[in-house]
């Protein structure tokens, strides 16, 4: 017999323990991760009553490449675009929360008398609540549709992009063990500079490929292709000195801004799923029973932090963001839990060794707790607010609403602050491919010309020839591209008051790109007189051909954006992909009004189909107002009194959280009349044939008129007349003598009609 690796065997016991462990908890209708979990101890080294994984260093490379797919998979889910369409309410809410829970993770860690790094680690381990737990805690209390998910949803967001980022810069702390500001500032100024090059090079060449490739892609090759992806990508952020898992988080990010973004979403879903499990189930590989008893007050005072610190934190940050009380107490509530990436970046720190072991059983401890928390506290968040809002001072509430109504009201936007913008964002943009393109002339240009070209006047020449040429179109945009919006046009046309500023503006741009040129050629060549003469050769090279500049940024800046909206822009035909944007322009304007827009889907028996609106009186009776109807790819825009509503119609209502709440159990209520056939089993539905004669008396009287559909509860499949068979008879046909009736119906229904035949015989 030959020998059996030890992988295979281990990996056997994992999925197993893993598919039986997630099916009880899939019953039980508790989260899967908390499963995988168990199903780890279950085969751990810690519990003996069942087989034991062999090898663990297999199970470490198998799990490290599940932490990898997660990140792959959230950041396609993830996106760039959707972090910047997050409102700022939202933002300020993860900011304040985060801040807070981090920096008292780490002093509550001192406090119990842990080390540095350990109290670092906790604090990063706190920042994040858990996405799966919130999702399925709203499915279950029916509060997705109000007001406040929306601000939850938002949050979760922006916690995903600060986590990955903290793990960065724990990572970099535990390498270096460096604690200083600078040094802490210097890492971020690295991340977000190598962030802008792969998120840059990456639309500039992914889609394109994607794009040319596409007819040879099919679901092998592609997966195949975007896991090699995903894994350079890895490949190249550990060589820079950054994780494996922000490497894996950008590539997906950068897919996501694909069309072929759901392919690849769906094609490595199981691979995700598969890697995943074995993670998980090898975390929970390492809970020792007994160091969760020996540390239980820690775990105790970790998930107090959480639960308190959390609902805390985020309840004054929705406050800060102008966020009425109830809402910000019900945001607060909804985030007191923690997330995945709590053992993600436990298992960072045990990678890294720079952690202790207890950290693990804390984490989990605290996590389990937490999530059967999450409901009830989601549940109680409507009382606790009715209780702070009895015994808060009335000039308190007073404030608060007041703050929330000032902060929420739509300001216009001057032409001078849009101007403004414009003019920060054409400096931004083009800074960041500039210092891009200078970091690539220091650290690849340089070292080769070195390697090829012994004479220094001559290295130099080339390497700011090469550079500078690459770097004129955006030297030219940094320096004389004009905003493109009707309020800069209308500022440059008001002399009097508006040229003076604007001109200083213009200068400005100039004289910082003159610099930016300057120190370039400083620091490519060290010949004083390439200097002197490289600088005043680009200056005049931009002015004189600036409509040749100008043409060739601007199809840059096309290939660019067409990459980047590419999804949009193919989706932008689709009637769902409107009505959304719609919709979160409509949620923004509302906000004042304390209500939102929520799109609710028509049952398939609702006892409203084909009324007109008018008869239903939804207004006046709820105080709703149906805003569309969205049926397939057709929008009906403010239906009139006449229009009527279809199964799977898409409904869009204007409403507060309460009218939303008294109106869903009308809307979502089944028919009645459907709900006395729902328990009918396939078995008691026949297909039966009756006689017209003189017992049944159908002579004479038509399909629609003889009441057999609502006596049977069936239709009449056809007619045997003489030799004639009719098969689907129209509804007015008229039944003769002799007739055989052939009807699908209910069985006791059609026995009950005959029944009363014989009677009457």
């Amino acid at each position: 017999m030959g020998h059996l690796p030890d992988l295979i065997r281990d990996l056997a016991l994992i999925l197993m323990a893993g598919a039986t462990t997630t099916l009880i908890f899939k019953k039980i209708k508790q989260p899967l991760v908390l499963g995988y979990i168990i199903a780890g101890f279950l085969v751990g080294p810690h519990f003996h009553f069942l087989p034991t994984v062999a090898d663990n260093e297999n199970i470490e490379v198998l799990a490290e490449i599940g932490v990898i797919f997660l990140l792959f998979s959230l950041g396609l889910e993830f996106s760039f675009k959707k972090l910047m369409r997050v409102g700022g309410a939202a933002s300020i809410t993860a900011f304040v929360e985060i801040a807070f829970i981090t920096i008292a993770g780490y002093y509550a860690g001192r406090w119990m008398g842990w080390s540095t790094m350990d109290s670092l680690f906790l604090g990063g381990m706190l920042a994040s609540s858990s996405t799966t737990i919130i999702i399925r805690a709203f499915e279950e209390l029916g509060v997705k549709t109000k007001q406040y998910a929306r601000i939850v949803f938002g949050v979760l967001v922006v916690e995903d992009i600060v986590v990955i980022l903290l793990m960065v810069l724990l990572s970099t702390i535990a390498v270096t063990q460096q604690f200083e500001g600078s040094e802490i500032v210097f890492t971020i100024v690295k991340l977000l500079f190598f962030l802008a090059l792969w998120f840059i090079a990456g639309i500039f060449l992914l889609p394109t490929l994607l794009k040319k490739a596409k007819a040879l892609l099919d679901e092998e090759t592609l997966l195949i292709l975007s896991i090699g992806l995903c894994l350079a990508m890895v490949v190249l952020a550990t060589k820079v000195g950054f994780s494996a898992e922000l490497g894996a988080f950008i590539m997906g990010s950068i897919i996501a801004e694909t069309t072929s973004a759901e392919r690849v979403e769906h094609l490595t879903k199981p691979v995700k799923d598969l890697f995943g499990s074995v993670f998980f189930v090898s975390v929970g590989m390492m809970i020792d029973p007994q160091a969760i008893m020996q540390y239980g007050w820690p775990v105790v005072v970790v998930t107090l932090l959480t639960l308190f610190g959390k609902l805390f934190s985020t309840t004054v940050g929705a406050l800060l963001s102008g966020q009425p009380l109830k809402q910000s107490v019900q945001v607060g509530m909804s985030m007191a839990q923690i997330g995945e990436f709590a053992f993600i970046v436990a298992t960072l720190g045990l990678s890294l060794g720079v952690i202790s072991d207890f950290l693990f059983p804390v984490a989990v401890g605290a996590s389990a707790i937490t999530t059967f928390t999450t409901p009830y506290l989601i549940k109680f968040s409507e009382p606790l607010y009715f209780f702070l809002e009895r015994i808060l001072p009335e000039r308190w509430i007073k404030r608060l609403q007041a703050y929330s109504a000032g902060t929420q009201n739509i300001q216009a936007e001057t032409d001078w602050k849009i101007a403004l913008k414009s003019y920060r964002n054409i400096i931004l943009i083009n800074i960041v491919f500039l210092l891009i393109l200078f970091w690539l002339s220091i650290n690849f240009l340089l070292p080769y010309l070195s390697g090829t070209i012994e004479n220094e006047t001559t290295r130099g020449v080339v390497a700011l020839a090469i550079s500078f040429v690459v770097a004129l179109p955006f030297l030219w945009a940094l320096m004389a591209k004009k905003p493109e919006n009707n309020s800069y046009k209308e500022l440059w046309l008001d002399r009097k008051y508006n040229r003076g500023p604007l001109l200083l503006i213009e200068a400005s741009r100039v004289l910082l790109g003159g610099v930016l040129i300057f120190v370039w050629a400083f620091q490519l060549s060290s010949n004083q007189v390439a200097i002197m003469v490289a600088v005043p050769v680009v200056m005049a090279i931009l002015f004189v051909f600036t409509q040749r500049m100008k043409n060739f940024y601007r199809r840059l800046e096309e290939r660019f954006l067409g990459n980047l909206n590419a999804r949009e822009i193919e989706s932008a035909n689709s009637m769902s992909s409107r009505v959304s944007q719609k919709n979160a322009d409509f949620q923004t304007r509302l906000a004042p009004w304390d209500a939102h827009i929520v799109q609710l889907q028509t049952p398939t028996h609702a006892p409203f189909i084909g009324k007109p609106l008018s008869e239903l009186q939804w207004r006046e009776h709820y105080g709703i107002n149906v805003v569309y109807i969205k049926r397939g790819e057709d929008l009906i825009n403010v239906p009139g009194r006449s229009h009527f509503i279809l199964p799977f119609d898409q409904v869009g209502i204007v409403a507060t959280d309460a009218q939303v709440a008294g109106f869903k159990p009308v809307f979502q209520e089944p028919d009645p009349k459907q709900n006395r056939n729902s328990n009918i089993d396939i078995n008691d539905i026949v297909f039966e044939q009756l006689v017209v004669d003189e017992y049944t008396k159908l002579r004479g009287r038509s399909i629609r008129d003889s009441s057999l559909r609502e006596q049977t509860n069936g239709i009449v499949i056809g007619i045997e007349r003489d030799d004639l068979r009719i098969l689907n008879p129209d509804s007015t046909t008229i039944f003769e003598w002799g007739d055989v009736i052939w009807i699908v119906g209910e069985r006791d229904k059609i026995r009950a009609l005959r029944n009363q035949k014989a009677a009457r015989g």
